[in-house]
């Protein structure tokens, strides 16, 4: 019975799929953080507008986010 094993000419084709979905997927993660965080503030912001969080109450939401520097 042969025993199935990966060809050195197999190799760098299995690899390179695996890191194009790899980037695809940080990409896509990325995107998907992006526009949550702007729908947060989009979000914050029509509260002060409408006056249910005063400024200094959504400044603070939105630092809380944030990652320390």
């Amino acid at each position: 019975m042969p025993m199935m094993t990966l060809a050195a000419e197999e190799f760098p084709v299995v690899f390179g799929v695996i890191a194009g979905v790899w980037l695809l997927l940080a990409f896509t993660h990325k995107i998907i953080r992006t526009m949550s965080r702007e729908r947060t503030r989009r979000e914050v912001a029509a509260y002060i507008a409408e006056g249910s969080m005063s400024a200094e109450q959504g400044e603070r939401l939105m630092k809380a986010g944030e990652k320390p520097e």
